[in-house]
């Protein structure tokens, strides 16, 4: 097995985890509360599940080696999942624009985009 099939691997494993908690997280507190609620318990989530989790993560857009904006991702679990937070209607073009702009700024190769506005959480995955 080459180190991209192994890193894959473990991507999809963490995915499914973290995937999991939010599930969790949608059936115990339902749908209708702000993002920053979801984040908080779903970072309480990961953690119980043993899951280094950190909130608020900034990150440096740089244009030709010079710093000129940052983007805050709201969470990333094991320095290798960014997960960002949604309470929409639905999901948009702009969503997925910002993950993989995020992804981007961070070097992250994974995103998964959580939308608790439903009585059951919709998700989307995206590669880099």
């Amino acid at each position: 097995m080459n180190t991209n099939e192994h890193e894959s691997e473990i991507l999809d494993r963490l995915a499914e985890k973290v995937i999991g908690a939010a599930y969790e997280v949608s059936n115990s507190l339902g749908a209708g509360f702000l993002e920053k609620v979801y984040e908080r318990a779903l970072t309480c989530e990961l953690t119980l599940r043993g899951l280094k989790t950190r909130q608020q993560v900034h990150y440096p857009v740089l244009y030709k080696g010079q710093p000129v904006g940052e983007y805050v991702g709201d969470l990333v679990v094991a320095d290798m999942v960014l997960v960002e937070l949604k309470c929409v209607e639905r999901f948009m073009g702009e969503h997925t624009a910002q993950c993989i702009n995020y992804l981007k700024a961070s070097g992250l190769r994974l995103a998964l985009i959580f939308n608790f506005q439903k009585p059951k959480v919709e998700w989307k995955r995206i590669i880099w």
